[in-house]
């Protein structure tokens, strides 16, 4: 039997895949089809699948935080009208979800450690320039630190 714990943070995911769901169907994400779009909607709805009829071998809140990372991986890597969207309505709906700001600690840090920080990096970058996030200065910044993390992989 899962625990009240589990079962709270699980009501509190579902919400949030109804919230993707909505603001995916409304307003789709740039640079996906129809067909895109489907698929990912199939993949929320399996996602809430698994936590509605949840498997009790994984009812517990480690499981649970790689749905956590699953279901937001998008909206926390990705930018635009729908990402927007999306965290305006989960802020509305009292959530206990914050938009990750992975390029401030990458900043804060110095250095891309890894091929995700790098490939995170390299896709939000002008996303975030365009979208005033980030300035001139940390542009230089992080085009610096994509410069030595490719030199030192050579």
């Amino acid at each position: 039997m899962a625990s009240e714990k589990y079962n709270d943070a699980a009501r509190n995911l579902i919400k949030a895949i109804d919230i993707a769901i909505e603001v995916i169907k409304a307003n789709p994400p740039k640079g996906l089809n129809q067909q895109h779009v489907k698929i990912v909607l199939e993949s929320y709805n399996g996602f809430k699948e698994s936590l509605v009829n949840p498997n009790p071998k994984f009812s517990n809140l480690g499981s649970l935080k790689y749905k956590v990372q699953d279901v937001f991986a998008y909206f926390q890597e990705a930018s635009g009208e729908t990402v927007n969207e999306f965290w305006k309505k989960i802020k509305e709906a009292g959530l206990p979800y914050e938009r990750e700001n992975r390029i401030e600690k990458l900043l804060k840090r110095g250095k891309i450690r890894n091929q995700m920080d790098f490939d995170y990096v390299i896709d939000t970058i002008v996303p975030l320039q365009q979208e005033g996030v980030l300035s001139n200065d940390d542009v230089e910044q992080l085009s610096k630190m994509i410069t030595h993390y490719e030199n030192r992989k050579k």
